[in-house]
């Protein structure tokens, strides 16, 4: 009697334990729904919607008007591709060692920067130029710095597999992901027609998908520009009145609602710690004339995203916008003949005028959407995020 009732516990016990005992990763359940700022299609496809898709311009009345359409979007993606890539988003298994994910340099925390003027890759190598912040990633036609890249799939192979920064191959990738049991069922789930094996497309498409989700429409300006009058003060409303003036010319080129205008720009900016001139999009168009021109970023979150320009030569809002003021070409290097961008001049802003210019800027600040760090990942290992160390 006194045997049989052991074993009566011990199976009590083990049917007590046993939905604990399978592994986290394997609990994990692809969403079913779309992130906020999406509708759900008849197809199980996640559409964006936004205030402003009731504009049909796509250039408003004035310099930077505010009721003005955006660019289309890459959407379209299902709700279990976008939070698969949320996974591989921020799992450092896609990196050659297991140290780094994307979110290693695209933090939430730092506006989907990193915080850093120039990015940390490989065993603490330090890259040429910054983490670009993802906000509206989907919105943007070229991609990098220097607008190498014409698609999200295209440019996420740069970090993955230089051996700088991700450091990993595409055969590598795809093989450390097939031996891990709770990805090969993930991928199951969001590519269903798609062969037994992960494939590396497949890795590159659930990124691009959960990136094409970042979207930020929402600030106070948004709510300003929609029309209530009362989102922004009296120091906004002059600041961004100074922001559309044909003096400052700021929205000539950061062009509302998206806050660029796509193109390339030589500006002329320094280059930090006596570091040599980047030679910019020049190469990107094998053209001498595009020497030293960056893409123009988006403004938005710009206050989350400090340091700033491509290699975060100025510390902060403040510095990056009096740059403008000092005159053009006053920091070209000596013997450089660069080709500045024509908005580039001399606007003499007052330092009042500097200071309501950072106040709108901040009011561009919206991480009402901002997605979840997964508090577990398939790989087992921990979500990648900033080093604080390296700051």
């Amino acid at each position: 009697m006194r045997t049989a009732r052991v074993i009566t516990i011990l199976a009590i016990t083990i049917i007590a334990i046993s939905p604990t005992v399978q592994s986290d990763s394997e609990q994990i359940i692809l969403a079913s729904h779309c992130p906020p700022g999406f509708e759900l299609t008849d197809d199980n496809a996640c559409k964006c919607r936004n205030m402003y898709q009731q504009y049909e311009s796509l250039r408003g009345s004035g310099v930077g008007g505010l009721k003005t359409g955006l660019p289309a979007i890459r959407d379209g993606f299902s709700p279990q591709q976008i939070d698969l890539g949320r996974y591989l988003f921020f799992d450092p298994v896609l990196s050659v060692d297991g140290s780094l994910a994307c979110s290693s340099c695209h933090d939430p925390n730092y506006g989907f920067s990193d915080g850093k003027g120039r990015a940390v890759g490989m065993d603490g190598a330090i890259v040429q130029r910054g983490a670009p912040s993802l906000w509206n990633v989907a919105f943007l036609q070229s991609l990098f710095w220097d607008a190498r890249a014409s698609t999200l799939e295209e440019q996420m192979q740069g970090p993955l597999y230089s051996a700088e920064e991700m450091g990993n191959t595409p055969a590598k990738l795809a093989a450390t992901l097939n031996n891990i049991p709770a990805y090969r069922r993930l991928f199951a789930d969001a590519f269903p027609s798609a062969q037994k094996d992960i494939r590396v497309q497949d890795v590159h498409t659930a990124i691009t998908a959960f990136e094409s989700s970042l979207v930020s429409l929402n600030s106070r300006y948004d709510h300003y520009a929609h029309g209530y009058h009362e989102a922004l003060n009296e120091n906004e409303i002059e600041g961004l009145n100074i922001f559309r003036s044909f003096v400052a010319r700021c929205a000539e080129c950061h062009t509302p609602p998206l806050f660029t205008n796509q193109q390339v720009a030589v500006l002329g900016t320094p280059e930090p710690d006596g570091l040599p001139l980047d030679q910019g999009a020049q190469k990107t168009y094998a053209d001498p004339k595009f020497r030293a021109g960056f893409k123009v970023p988006s403004l938005r979150n710009v206050a989350r995203t400090a340091p700033y320009m491509h290699s975060g030569t100025f510390e902060t809002l403040k510095e990056t916008v009096a740059f403008y003021t000092k005159g053009r070409g006053h920091a070209v290097p000596e013997g450089e003949d660069l080709k500045l961008h024509w908005h580039i001049w001399e606007p003499d802003l007052s330092d009042r005028e500097l200071d309501r210019l950072v106040d709108f800027l901040e009011t561009l600040t919206d991480e009402g959407f901002m997605p979840q760090i997964p508090q577990r990942l398939p790989s087992g290992l921990k979500p990648g995020l900033v080093r604080n160390e390296n700051k």
